[in-house]
This record gives C-alpha cells, structure tokens and sequence, in this order.
C-alpha cells in the first residue's frame, strides 16, 4: 500500500443489483489489489462515507445508497498501463442522448467504474471524454464480461428517477443468452432465493439459498436452437447480482463461456472455436424517460464476436440465423 492519490474520491450509487452487501465487502471488491487491513483503516478513519455519513464495516447497504470510495493507489503489476484514462468514448456507441440520459452500447471486457485508481472503466472514461456535462453517474451496472445496453444519468433529478424506476420494476430488461444444452418452455419463469457472498480471494459470488436468499425471478424464452446449444431471451423481473447467470446453471443450462457460474471443461473447447468471453448481452430496454415521461424502447444488436460465433456454431448444422 503507497498510500492515497491525488485522484478524485469515486462515488458510487448502490443500484439493486449491488444492495443487501456489507460495506467492507462491497469495498473490497471494488478496490481489488488493496490489502483487507487498510479497506478497515478507511472505514475507521471516516474515509468512506455513506450517504456523508461514517458507517461500520457491517452496515449492508441498501438502493440508492451514495458510497463515497476515496481515492487508493496500489502496486501497478509488471506491464500494466498508466496514466490518465482514454480519451475516447467512441468504443461505446451511443444508442440514446438527450440532456438528462445517456445509453451507450458496452462492450465485453470493459469494467462499468474503475475500482482501485489504476483501472478505469465506462465511467472514468466517458467522463474524460466529455468535458461538457458536470454531472454523469451510471444508473445501474453490467457485469465485465457482459455487453449491451447500459444506462446513465446526466443530471440529479435523472438518476434519481431511473433509480426509482428499476427499484420499482418500471424498466423491462432482456438479455440473450447462449446456454449449454437444449432449453425447453417459452415463458419459462424461474423464482429462486438468491443469496450473495464473497469467496476468500475478495471475489462476489451469489448460490441458490432457501434460508438466507432474497427472491429473484426471471422469465426465458426460446429464441432458437443452435447446434447443440439454445439461445435464450431472459427478462428480468427483479435485478440481483448475476441473477441470470444462476438462474441458467442452477436449470442445468449454463451460459456459456460463464467463468464462475459455467461448464469450465466445456468453456476451454468453446475457446478454442472462438468464444473466449461469456455469452450474455444485455440487447433491450424498455423504460418511461425519468424526465419527459416519453416511453424509450432502446436495443443492441449482438456483439460483432457473439454474432460471429453464432454463425461458426450454426453453419455446421445448416441452420439460417
């Protein structure tokens, strides 16, 4: 640990998907490479304040939630890039604008917020790249590894209405996805008790928990069958943490090149034809705008490797896409 940077304090807007966590987890997690000793030195010391106020390292945060994350710098391993974030923002195209919202179209790989100081995210980079609006803050969060659609909120009173919106179930959310097997049922709804924890190594985790769990459900629909594979349509109708993800595995239908919730064995061969990200892209919103009140239905064409590997798996079985 080298102590704080002269970086900007992250503040960090807890959506659903991020609730119902303690503090200290939520912490470690996003400043990964920190040591333990010195997330609990920020609590005491009054460093990470939520809603402006000291909290204890066991307080579990809740929607809406305002986390400030000071500023922290840690070792920069061998090879890893510095400096100030990319400028550009024309890796994520932009799929909506007006004054109060932005939605742009994100794409594998690419965290939604940097977490330590050294790695920036859509966030950071978005904001580097537009000198012009004071105010950007995302609205809910995807996964690294997962693309598609992601919201942000130009303006206070924005946010503060998609929030309402999502912790309401005003906002339709679906997702595609390419699961191991042959999934059967059109309207297939799944209703589990979610339940998040976070492994040894600082990692988030959620497991199928009857005693501990929140409610989750999903609905899925069969779009098609590819080889030995099916996509599906998954829509949300609450928000937990990789909520789709276990849905599937627990069905026995994993997505597949999913690396904690997955087929490992089966993601090694998919690798080597191509797939070497999780198949799960976030393809359509449906949402009243917070400001206008104008209904916005907003999609994403499937990424041009997801696309691409749908073609490599279906041309063998003579299937049309």
């Amino acid at each position: 640990m080298k102590g704080l940077s002269n970086a900007a304090a992250t503040l960090c807007v807890i959506d659903e998907e991020a609730a119902a966590q303690r503090v200290d987890n939520f912490l470690l997690r996003e400043l990964k490479g920190v040591p333990r000793s010195h997330v609990y030195r920020l609590l005491r010391s009054g460093e990470v304040r939520v809603n402006s106020r000291r909290v204890a390292a066991t307080y579990r945060l809740q929607a809406g939630d305002r986390v400030r994350v000071p500023p922290v710098r840690v070792a920069v391993p061998a090879g890893e890039r510095r400096g100030p974030p990319p400028a550009a923002d024309r890796a994520f195209p932009v799929v909506y604008e007006d004054e109060a919202v932005l939605v742009v179209d994100k794409p594998a790989g690419v965290a939604v917020h940097g977490g330590s100081g050294i790695s920036f995210g859509v966030i950071e980079r978005l904001r580097a790249a537009r000198s012009g609006p004071r105010f950007l803050e995302l609205a809910h969060r995807l996964d690294r590894e997962t693309s598609g659609l992601l919201m942000l909120a130009k303006k206070r009173s924005a946010l503060t209405g998609l929030h309402a919106a999502l912790r309401e179930g005003r906002v339709r959310k679906q997702y595609l996805a390419l699961v191991k097997g042959r999934f059967r049922g059109q309207g297939r709804r799944v209703t589990l008790p979610l339940r998040k924890y976070v492994t040894a190594e600082g990692e988030r985790r959620v497991s199928v928990d009857a005693d501990a769990g929140y409610s989750s459900s999903t609905v899925f629909d069969v779009e098609r069958a590819v080889g030995p594979y099916t996509l599906v349509r998954a829509t949300l109708e609450t928000g937990r943490t990789h909520q789709i993800r276990v849905h599937l595995a627990h069905l026995g239908h994993p997505i597949l090149g999913d690396d904690k919730y997955g087929d490992f064995e089966l993601n090694k061969i998919l690798a080597k034809e191509g797939l070497k990200r999780m198949f799960l892209h976030a393809a359509r919103l449906e949402l009243d705008h917070p400001i206008t009140g104008e209904r916005l239905v907003l999609e994403a064409p499937l990424a041009p490797e997801l696309a691409a590997f749908l073609d490599f798996i279906a041309a063998p079985h003579g299937e049309t896409l």
